[in-house]
């Protein structure tokens, strides 16, 4: 469904109010049916308070394009969170540890 082929693509979003902001696309999943993006902002800096992991559910319009729409049921954000948290650290996991 998404045209991102590997970590580091960027894509710009503007929200309801707007404003544009750029997201660095992380992963995405499949669960209960619906398709999940994860992305980080792109221009933030990490020690930024608003600086953390942003999840988008991906939509297809009438016309077949792909939108991102935010996640308003808290449990629905939750349990998504918790799969993603899953997913990125279990790699980490694997790596050999550098000495």
């Amino acid at each position: 469904m998404s045209d991102f082929n590997s970590e580091g693509d960027l894509v710009t979003i503007v929200d309801d109010d707007g404003q544009e902001f750029e997201l660095e696309y992380i992963d995405e999943i499949d669960y209960n049916g619906s398709t999940y993006v994860a992305f980080l902002p792109a221009n933030i800096d990490e020690n930024d308070p608003d600086y953390g992991l942003v999840i988008l559910r991906s939509v297809l319009d009438e016309n077949g394009d792909e939108l991102f729409e935010s996640i308003d049921d808290d449990a629905e954000l939750d349990d998504v969170y918790n799969k993603f948290m899953v997913l990125l650290f279990d790699d980490e996991e694997d790596e050999p540890a550098e000495d």
